[in-house]
Protein backbone atom coordinates (compact mmCIF):
# COMPACT_ATOMS: atom_id res chain seq x y z
CA UNK A 1 0.00 0.00 0.00
CA UNK A 2 1.45 3.27 -0.87
CA UNK A 3 2.01 5.84 1.93
CA UNK A 4 1.82 9.56 1.36
CA UNK A 5 5.83 9.43 1.97
CA UNK A 6 6.09 8.24 -1.85
CA UNK A 7 4.58 10.93 -3.29
CA UNK A 8 6.52 13.22 -1.35
CA UNK A 9 10.16 11.54 -1.12
CA UNK A 10 12.93 14.09 -2.05
CA UNK A 11 10.49 17.00 -2.90
CA UNK A 12 11.29 20.61 -1.98
CA UNK A 13 8.98 21.96 0.82
CA UNK A 14 7.92 25.32 -0.86
CA UNK A 15 7.29 27.49 1.92
CA UNK A 16 6.56 31.59 3.12
CA UNK A 17 6.93 33.39 5.60
CA UNK A 18 4.06 35.10 7.96
CA UNK A 19 5.68 39.00 7.89
CA UNK A 20 5.59 38.34 3.94
CA UNK A 21 3.21 40.51 2.19
CA UNK A 22 0.62 39.13 -0.06
CA UNK A 23 1.98 40.40 -3.29
CA UNK A 24 5.17 38.83 -2.45
CA UNK A 25 3.15 35.26 -1.42
CA UNK A 26 1.66 35.90 -4.56
CA UNK A 27 4.71 36.42 -6.94
CA UNK A 28 6.08 33.18 -5.12
CA UNK A 29 3.07 30.90 -5.60
CA UNK A 30 3.38 32.41 -9.62
CA UNK A 31 6.72 31.63 -9.80
CA UNK A 32 6.33 27.77 -8.11
CA UNK A 33 3.19 27.54 -10.26
CA UNK A 34 1.42 26.41 -7.37
CA UNK A 35 -1.99 27.29 -5.67
CA UNK A 36 -1.31 26.96 -2.22
CA UNK A 37 1.93 27.50 -0.06
CA UNK A 38 2.53 26.82 3.44
CA UNK A 39 3.21 29.75 6.11
CA UNK A 40 6.29 29.07 8.41
CA UNK A 41 7.56 30.94 11.20
CA UNK A 42 11.01 29.73 12.15
CA UNK A 43 10.30 26.70 10.73
CA UNK A 44 6.78 25.70 12.70
CA UNK A 45 3.60 25.39 10.47
CA UNK A 46 1.33 28.56 10.70
CA UNK A 47 -0.73 28.23 8.21
CA UNK A 48 -1.77 27.82 4.56
CA UNK A 49 -2.08 30.89 1.82
CA UNK A 50 -4.15 29.62 -1.03
CA UNK A 51 -5.54 31.32 -4.22
CA UNK A 52 -8.99 30.88 -2.45
CA UNK A 53 -7.63 33.28 0.49
CA UNK A 54 -6.53 35.87 -2.26
CA UNK A 55 -9.84 35.98 -3.59
CA UNK A 56 -12.18 35.85 -0.63
CA UNK A 57 -10.30 37.53 1.88
CA UNK A 58 -8.08 40.27 0.03
CA UNK A 59 -9.45 40.87 -3.23
CA UNK A 60 -13.38 40.50 -1.62
CA UNK A 61 -11.79 42.25 1.65
CA UNK A 62 -10.54 45.27 -0.92
CA UNK A 63 -6.76 44.98 0.87
CA UNK A 64 -3.85 46.19 -0.43
CA UNK A 65 -1.35 43.22 -1.23
CA UNK A 66 1.53 45.52 -1.12
CA UNK A 67 1.04 46.45 2.35
CA UNK A 68 -0.93 43.37 4.19
CA UNK A 69 1.00 40.50 5.89
CA UNK A 70 0.19 37.26 4.42
CA UNK A 71 -0.46 36.07 8.11
CA UNK A 72 -3.43 38.42 8.58
CA UNK A 73 -5.30 36.57 5.38
CA UNK A 74 -4.07 32.85 5.65
CA UNK A 75 -6.22 29.91 6.63
CA UNK A 76 -5.07 29.17 10.22
CA UNK A 77 -7.41 26.35 10.46
CA UNK A 78 -5.21 23.43 8.84
CA UNK A 79 -5.39 19.92 8.87
CA UNK A 80 -2.49 17.63 8.64
CA UNK A 81 -1.55 14.44 7.24
CA UNK A 82 1.27 12.06 9.04
CA UNK A 83 3.80 11.24 6.11
CA UNK A 84 3.12 7.68 7.18
CA UNK A 85 -0.42 7.81 6.41
CA UNK A 86 -1.96 5.82 3.23
CA UNK A 87 -2.97 7.75 -0.03
CA UNK A 88 -6.73 6.82 1.16
CA UNK A 89 -6.56 7.92 4.40
CA UNK A 90 -4.90 11.58 2.95
CA UNK A 91 -7.65 11.70 0.15
CA UNK A 92 -10.71 10.82 2.74
CA UNK A 93 -8.90 14.22 5.35
CA UNK A 94 -8.88 16.33 2.30
CA UNK A 95 -12.96 15.38 1.55
CA UNK A 96 -14.28 15.37 5.07
CA UNK A 97 -12.72 18.81 5.64
CA UNK A 98 -13.16 20.15 1.93
CA UNK A 99 -9.78 20.82 1.28
CA UNK A 100 -7.33 20.33 -1.97
CA UNK A 101 -4.36 20.73 0.26
CA UNK A 102 -2.93 18.86 3.03
CA UNK A 103 0.36 20.05 5.33
CA UNK A 104 2.59 16.80 5.38
CA UNK A 105 4.17 15.92 9.08
CA UNK A 106 6.93 13.78 10.41
CA UNK A 107 7.52 13.67 14.34
CA UNK A 108 5.24 16.93 14.41
CA UNK A 109 7.61 18.96 11.69
CA UNK A 110 6.90 19.92 8.38
CA UNK A 111 7.91 17.61 6.04
CA UNK A 112 5.66 18.68 2.90
CA UNK A 113 3.05 19.51 1.00
CA UNK A 114 0.42 17.10 -0.72
CA UNK A 115 -2.33 18.61 -3.07
CA UNK A 116 -5.19 16.66 -4.49
CA UNK A 117 -3.11 16.80 -8.08
CA UNK A 118 -0.08 14.57 -6.49
CA UNK A 119 -2.82 11.86 -5.57
CA UNK A 120 -4.12 11.86 -8.97
CA UNK A 121 -1.05 12.05 -10.85
CA UNK A 122 0.48 9.04 -8.37
CA UNK A 123 -3.01 7.51 -9.46
CA UNK A 124 -2.89 7.62 -12.49
CA UNK A 125 0.43 6.76 -13.19
CA UNK A 126 0.16 3.21 -10.74
CA UNK A 127 -3.25 2.63 -12.98
CA UNK A 128 -0.55 3.00 -16.09
CA UNK A 129 1.78 1.00 -14.96
CA UNK A 130 -0.67 -1.90 -14.09
CA UNK A 131 -2.20 -1.11 -17.67
CA UNK A 132 1.07 -1.77 -19.39
CA UNK A 133 1.88 -5.23 -17.21
CA UNK A 134 -1.75 -6.46 -18.12
CA UNK A 135 -0.66 -5.43 -22.12
CA UNK A 136 2.51 -7.47 -22.05
CA UNK A 137 0.82 -10.51 -19.91
CA UNK A 138 -1.67 -10.96 -22.75
CA UNK A 139 0.39 -10.30 -25.85
CA UNK A 140 2.94 -12.35 -24.03
CA UNK A 141 0.67 -15.16 -23.75
CA UNK A 142 -1.03 -15.44 -26.96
Amino acid sequence: MSRVRDILHQRAVFHVEETDTVADVATRMSELKVGAILVLRDGELRGVFSERDLMTRVVLGRLDPEVTPVSQVMTRTITTVEDSASLDEAMEKMREHNCRHLPVLHENKVYGFLSMRDLMNFELESKTEELHHMRAYIHGSA
